[in-house]
């Protein structure tokens, strides 16, 4: 009987997961009608809920560990509670969002309550912790303007906490990764990469002259740096991106973005023949069987997970990705194909490319600059980890060590991603608000009359303040050169919003 289960269970957990991976996608399409929309959101809820009675099920029949029944209720009670609070306290946040943090999670702790019920206990403890104290960020993001004023602030934060891990940090695999405090480990990188997209933001935001440019390469330099030097490369590949994605996007002058991949490549050399377990990783991505007994072993046994996994998966419980060196943290792509199936892989690869198209959507349209530059930041940073993790997983690139997002265990990677995520969702809040206003906007002789200008006629006002602004040579307070207009899309309408 549990045989039969766990088999019907490999097809309906892909069933399910599809279906809400679809509506991931039909949220995002244009004109949608508000109702409909909200149908999407509420199939989405009831699709996550089933595959997660689901797999509990073939957990709880596969091991008969009665503690599995509470743990699984603590679960559907923790994403109910996430769900109904910003349901009540937000009420125009991103349910696309919402519900995708939520699954997520919910197949992080599947597969490590498959992996070790104690870890996916922690994992889920850390969880309930920090969407506690992250549920408040969205109102503090979409109030707060002072951010955009610590530049400075940011920048020696980072440094200074950055350069702590260097000279103090506990070795991991090879890198400073981490520091104890009461008993309680903490990776600094996975927080300050938050604190440098505001500082990159902040300082673009005050200009885009060539001298502003080189004071913002010098401080992140010093930030790649420090984390070359305590061998944690996977970070500062992310720090780099990050940097030449937002400085692109600044400046529009691709010779900065040619000339920084340029010294990207430059020194991806030196670090091959100056770190060891550089070379090291990449000798066993270039010939992973060459080098089985030991620099191949890890990924020479996520690609024989992956590989035997096949489509559909060999059910959970049936596989066996404990061989897998670190599978909890760097590798838990490979174990989700082997029990779950090449189709779901799949499928949580789309679910993270629709939240990546999100955060790049609410960047577009975002009106304040330096708002537009933190989302795309942080969209950058989300997006590259996924592809360094998963990338390194099925050798695509050489594996760096980093956890894919809400789903690897890792406590510092899981309240960083909950933070990115609750300051997209107060960016998303601030983007319904200016809509809000731009909506009301109008002559206030006619809005007196109670007539409202036709959008036609709002975008006509707008273009046409705009060119006298531009004739009288108006920029934006603090900033010199840049952009000098953007353009916008909201709800499918562009608009011209001239600084």
């Amino acid at each position: 009987m549990v045989h039969l289960i766990t088999e019907l269970s490999r097809y309906t957990m892909i069933i399910l997961f599809a279906l809400y991976t679809y509506q991931c996608f039909s949220v995002l399409k244009r004109n949608v009608d508000a109702e409909e929309q909200s149908w999407k959101f509420r199939r989405q809820v009831i699709y996550m809920y089933l595959f997660h009675l689901n797999a509990c099920a073939v957990l709880f029949l596969s091991t008969e560990n009665r503690e599995l029944l509470k743990f699984y209720l603590e679960q559907v009670v923790f994403f109910a509670a996430v769900q109904i609070c910003y349901g009540i306290f937000y009420k125009r946040v991103s349910r696309l969002v919402v519900n995708n943090m939520c699954m997520l999670m919910c197949i992080g702790f599947v597969i490590l309550t498959r992996l070790s019920c104690k870890h996916a206990v922690k994992q889920f403890t850390i969880a309930v912790i920090s969407m506690a104290v992250t549920m408040l960020i969205p109102y503090f993001i979409s109030r707060w303007k002072f951010v955009r004023s610590l530049t400075w602030m940011y920048a020696l934060a980072g440094i200074t906490m950055l350069g702590v891990v260097a000279v103090l940090g506990a070795v991991s695999k090879g890198a400073k990764l981490s520091f104890s405090v009461a008993g309680i480990t903490v990776q600094p990188s996975e927080f300050i990469k938050i604190i440098f997209v505001f500082f990159v933001a902040s300082m673009f935001y005050e200009s885009t002259e060539f001298i502003q440019v080189v004071k913002a390469t010098v401080v992140a330099a010093l930030h790649v740096v420090i984390l070359v030097l305590s061998r944690d490369l996977g970070a500062a590949l992310i720090f780099f991106i990050a940097y030449m994605v937002m400085l692109y996007v600044a400046t529009r002058k691709l010779y900065y973005f040619a000339g920084g991949l340029l010294c990207g490549a430059a020194a991806s050399v030196v670090a091959y023949f100056l770190f060891n377990h550089v070379r090291v990783r990449v000798v066993a991505w270039q010939d992973p069987l060459a080098v089985f007994e030991k620099e191949g072993n890890q990924i020479s046994n996520s690609l024989f997970a992956i590989g035997t996994g096949g489509w559909f998966g060999m059910g959970l419980n049936q596989g066996m990705p404990y061989k897998i060196p670190e599978v909890k943290q760097d590798f838990i792509f490979s174990a989700i194909a082997e029990e779950l199936g090449g189709i779901f892989a799949i499928c949580l690869i789309l679910v993270c490319v629709s939240c990546f198209l999100m955060f790049l959507n609410i960047a577009m349209q975002m009106k304040d600059f330096f708002y537009k530059l933190v989302a795309l930041g942080l969209g950058t940073i989300y997006g590259f980890q996924i592809f360094l993790s998963i990338g390194g997983d099925i050798k695509f690139i050489p594996s760096t060590g980093v956890t894919l997002p809400l789903v690897s265990y890792g406590g510092s990677s899981l309240l960083s991603t909950l933070i990115i995520f609750a300051i997209i969702q107060g960016l998303y809040l601030m983007r319904e608000r200016d809509q809000d206003e731009w909506e009301a906007s109008g002559n206030p002789a006619e809005r007196k009359k109670g007539k409202k200008k036709s959008r036609p006629e709002q975008e006509t006002e707008l273009e046409e303040t705009g060119k006298e602004k531009k004739k009288q040579g108006k920029k934006r307070p603090g900033r010199k050169g840049g952009i000098s207009s953007h353009e916008e899309t909201i709800h499918g309408t562009k608009i011209q919003d001239f600084d």
